[in-house]
């Protein structure tokens, strides 16, 4: 049956085993399966990706049918499912294990998946869907745990927080306890102290200079080039970033000019491109011809080697490599 996310607590104290967590919010699916459902199962947690199980199939069965003397109950958890495990699971369902809870984890699924429509339709186990969140639903969870913290933080901070996290609920969770573990003994959190404290602003920054620039968003690149004083190692890094995500878009690009369809490219990718990831990268591929990245990745192999014997002026010399290539003379402020 399809419950809702905020049922699903009145759920968790039911007689139900077996609990599919399908959507993009892969995040909000990881806090509720640690805050719901980890502190009531069992301590004999198992985690399979679906894969896994489809190799070894007949050994996963019998670890499931087969009790251990030592273990009273099992809390399995499978990841990146997809139509491929339903005959498994509709085989466990249907034996009546009572020692067993299952939740499978999976991404966007279709309304017609097989999987999901089995999930929703059938009575004695639990279909939620966790859709992607918005700066409403973040702000109540960090108004939340500030509640729970009995702690006040300027709406200011909170905006940068969610901002610079890039809409990641773990992300902002691990800088809220580190900001507020600092802060414990004072009396207000001062936005000076949070820039300090956070390794955000600098993550970000990379990423999301380099995605940017790829993507020839020229203000905003300009934008984030303004905003940071970044040393040579950093400009290393950076580098070493345009590097990794070249190599990913040429890989890219090459399916995509076989396959002529962009979800199907994205959607195959391996490693698994994040949904948050899709928007910007679909505009990399739109806006890189194929022989223009591979000049980009010669450039950058030689580029690495003279930032490095110049670090007096990495900053020029990386700035003005992003600047033209994105076929732009605009200089940075």
């Amino acid at each position: 049956m399809l419950i809702k996310l905020h049922e699903l607590k009145t759920f968790k104290k039911k007689n139900f085993n077996y609990y599919l967590f399908f959507g993009p919010n892969i995040d909000l699916i990881e806090e509720t399966i640690e805050k719901i459902y980890k502190p009531i199962f069992s301590k004999n947690i198992f985690n399979y990706d679906e894969e896994e199980i489809l190799k070894n199939s007949n050994e996963f069965k019998e670890m499931i049918f087969n009790k251990s003397f030592f273990e009273d109950d099992k809390f399995i958890i499978i990841n990146k499912a997809t139509n491929k495990i339903l005959e498994i699971i509709q085989e466990i369902v249907s034996s009546g294990l009572k020692d067993l809870k299952i939740i499978i984890k999976a991404g966007l699924l279709e309304k017609k998946s097989k999987l999901r429509n089995y999930f929703e339709k059938k009575d004695d186990v639990i279909a939620t869907a966790f859709y992607e969140d918005t700066h409403q639903s973040l702000l109540l969870m960090v108004q939340n745990i500030l509640k729970d913290k009995k702690t006040n933080i300027s709406s200011e901070i909170i905006n940068l927080i969610i901002e610079k996290s890039k809409g990641s609920r773990i992300n902002i969770a691990n800088e809220l306890e580190k900001i507020l573990t600092f802060n414990k003994n004072k009396k207000s959190v001062l936005l000076q102290d949070v820039l300090k404290l956070t390794n955000l602003a600098e993550n970000y920054s990379i990423s999301e200079l380099v995605d940017q620039s790829l993507a020839k968003n020229v203000k905003k690149t300009i934008k984030i080039i303004n905003e940071n004083i970044l040393n040579t190692e950093e400009n290393i890094l950076i580098l070493r970033s345009f590097l990794s995500k070249l190599k990913r878009l040429k890989r890219l690009k090459i399916n995509f000019e076989k396959s002529k369809n962009i979800e199907q490219t994205l959607s195959s990718s391996k490693p698994p491109i994040f949904w948050k990831d899709k928007i910007i990268i679909k505009q990399q591929l739109n806006m890189r011809s194929l022989s223009e990245i591979k000049i980009l990745i010669k450039k950058i192999n030689n580029l690495e080697l003279t930032i490095k014997k110049n670090h007096q002026v990495s900053d020029q010399i990386l700035n003005n490599f992003i600047l033209e290539n994105m076929n732009t003379t605009n200089s940075v402020i």
